[in-house]
């Protein structure tokens, strides 16, 4: 594993506090600069990954790292699923998710709770699945948060994760790590006020374990079936396990 990356730099904090910091700060302005940094690329990465679901038609997901519950709601539309239950260590987060879910009359059937993604609050084989939207890559034991991953899936339940990868090929790899190391940081102080948090995110996404590195992590927690699935020439890609 590369080592530990984290939000702020306070070695008195753990990351997994750091992270809930830090979300908590950006939680107001965090949809908007997801898509406006994305150029609104991420709402198709979110509906491939969605798909991935859809042949396993499952009635009870778990969205861990669920923020502010895009992912869910794209789920409930796509899947439509009895009901999504999302867990996010930031409450700033869950606080815009319950917004949106009181707008949206969906109290029936999506639930959000606070939790730890590397000791779910739920009993083992609870779920037909499981997904994370760029949330792995902020775990602070990212083996811990695999292996509880698949103790609360279902036996043949999927899981499936979306997030940040590096591309290789020239000139993508330079165009992206320009963008991720000066442009993205520069918007993100103007926007959210909070400069770190967005030098953070490049950081982060160097030193996750991606493509290959991360199946055989899946492997170590028990998967089986998994696949790897770049999106936009390796800017980000969908892993797919099942128990």
């Amino acid at each position: 594993m590369s080592e530990t990356i984290t939000p702020y730099q306070d070695k008195d904090a753990t990351k997994k506090a750091q992270v809930a910091d830090m979300f908590n700060n950006i939680s107001k302005t965090y949809d908007f600069l997801n898509h406006f940094l994305s150029l609104g690329i991420d709402i198709i990465w979110r509906k491939k990954a969605i798909n991935e679901l859809k042949k396993d038609q499952p009635q009870l997901i778990l969205d861990v790292a669920t923020g502010t519950g895009d992912f869910a709601f794209e789920a409930l539309s796509i899947l439509k699923p009895k009901k999504i239950i999302g867990v996010d260590i930031s409450q700033g987060m869950l606080d815009i998710a319950q917004q949106k879910i009181d707008k949206r009359q969906l109290g029936d059937k999506f639930e959000i709770k606070l939790g730890d993604s590397e000791k779910l609050p739920f009993e083992a084989d609870a779920f037909d699945a499981v997904t994370v939207a760029f949330g792995v890559r902020n775990f602070e034991n990212l083996e811990v948060g695999l292996a509880d991953i698949h103790r609360v899936l279902k036996t043949g339940g999927k899981a499936v994760i979306l997030e940040f990868s590096k591309p290789k090929a020239f000139p993508i790899k330079q165009l992206y790590n320009f963008y991720f190391a000066y442009i993205t940081p520069g918007i993100g102080k103007i926007f959210s006020k909070d400069a770190r948090a967005y030098s953070y995110l490049p950081e982060s996404v160097a030193a996750f374990p991606d493509g290959e590195k991360f199946i055989s992590l899946m492997h170590k927690a028990g998967f089986k079936h998994t696949k790897h699935r770049p999106l936009t020439f390796g800017i980000c890609s969908i892993y797919t396990g099942v128990k």
